[in-house]
């Protein structure tokens, strides 16, 4: 039955490779588990009930994308958005977390339609290879400082906005290591590098006393304070439109880069470099977005992590299938959730940053009207503490250029349009 459904015969694998590619995948990207609750909380979010919620929109993303897509393609509340929802959306711009889950719905149900009407293609090809690459490296950037922060390695400073903290702080001191241990284990290619990190920070941290140990495994806590608590009518204020906009933005390009570059690894492109099958899997993206935002957590995307698996032999939707039922195993796990503190996490963070970050040697450093506008993107999301923002200040930046230098043609309508939308949300709200 697994082989008619999968079509494992045909991809040329057996249970057992797409098993244990899905518990690979699984491994690599579980500390989302405990990274992710963490972040919310900070908005006034119960940190318990979004540990069930990551773990459950995680699961439902990820079997849709398997049942439905057959990919060994794995989702999860995707990292840089959740820090937009919480220190953009609603400490930065005062937002309730309620709002914001209604804007990330919102955004899951354009993406969904954008996936129905297949107008996906045209809005990823208006946009320039530069300004995409660019939003990768700047959410990368936005996630360091967060990082940075969170380990009380970098301090707020009244006259230079920042400084550097207490690096003899045994917060410091752990995260620099556990950072270390996850980059050493990557390099040596051993699955779950980024977990291992968090455990270990963790395990120290409980033993020489500066965190305190609740556990490891309990029934699973209640998901009330989350469940169906969006406020879609507040999400509909016209200050939220370029909030939603951000949202969909993000996950739109981040999910398609994230399957084209799977799909590459895995040999799933045809002979015109296209993914078979790309509508149902951008569906399963955005109704895991729409399911992940009902149930209390930010936007659900897919993950580049998915790589280990497809490395690890997994070719069909059995392997995201084994991670969605291992993310609802996980659900015993909250005591663990509420143990793991925000130095260990921090270095997680900052892992993810560096890999986001790699978008920028991609692109066209001959052409100052490319790179230019890509770096103005890039740094406005840390500097302004916004996602959304920094995208804004992007499009703004190309497409004025553009125009002075007489390359108009190269700013299409789209960028354009975007471009002038920014400037009367800049000017007027």
């Amino acid at each position: 039955m697994l082989d008619s459904y999968f079509k494992l015969s045909e991809n040329g694998v057996t249970v057992r490779t797409e098993v244990l590619a899905g518990v690979t995948t699984f491994l690599t990207m579980a500390y989302i588990i405990f990274v992710n609750p963490l972040i919310l909380a900070d908005a006034g979010m119960d940190r318990d009930a979004v540990f069930m919620a990551t773990c459950f929109a995680a699961a439902i993303g990820t079997l849709i994308m398997g049942l439905y897509a057959n990919y060994p393609i794995a989702l999860a509340p995707g990292m840089g958005l959740n820090a937009y929802f919480t220190y953009g959306v609603v400490l930065g711009m005062g937002f309730t977390w309620q709002v914001a889950l209604g804007a990330v719905f919102i955004s899951g149900v354009l993406f969904l339609l954008l996936s129905i009407f297949r107008t996906r293609e045209w809005i990823i090809n208006a946009v320039p290879k530069s300004l995409k690459l660019s939003v990768s490296a700047g959410i990368g950037m936005f996630l360091a400082i967060i990082a940075l922060k969170n380990a009380g390695i970098v301090v707020d400073h009244q006259a230079t906005l920042v400084t550097v903290g207490d690096l003899t702080a045994p917060p410091a001191l752990l995260a620099a290591a556990a950072f270390i241990v996850m980059i050493v284990l990557n390099f040596k290619k051993v699955p779950g590098s980024i977990i291992i990190g968090i455990i270990l920070a963790t395990a120290v941290g409980i033993a020489i006393g500066v965190s305190p140990f609740n556990g490891i495994v309990a029934t699973p806590p209640s998901m009330e304070p989350t469940f169906l608590q969006l406020d879609l009518a507040g999400a509909f204020q016209i200050g939220l439109v370029t909030i939603v906009f951000a949202f969909l933005f993000v996950d739109l390009f981040d999910t398609a880069g994230t399957l084209i570059g799977i799909a590459h690894r895995a040999g799933f492109l045809d002979e015109q470099g296209r993914l078979p099958r790309i509508r149902k899997a951008l569906i399963a993206d955005s109704v895991a977005t729409m399911a992940g935002a009902a149930i209390g957590t930010s936007t659900t995307t897919s993950y580049i992590e998915s790589a280990a698996g497809v490395n690890a032999g997994g070719r069909t939707g059995l392997t995201a299938v084994t991670v969605g039922v291992l993310f609802i195993a996980a659900i015993i796990l909250s005591p663990l959730a509420t143990t793991i503190p925000a130095y260990a996490t921090a270095p997680a963070l900052l892992f993810v940053a560096c890999i986001m970050a790699r978008g920028l040697a991609e692109i066209d450093w001959e052409d100052v009207t490319e790179y230019a506008p890509a770096v103005v993107t890039a740094f406005a999301m840390p500097f302004t503490f916004s996602i959304a923002t920094g995208i804004g200040f992007g499009f703004i930046t190309y497409a004025a250029i553009k125009i002075l230098s007489g390359r108009v043609s190269e700013a299409s309508p789209a960028v354009i349009i975007i471009a002038l939308a920014f400037c009367v949300k800049f000017v007027v709200l």
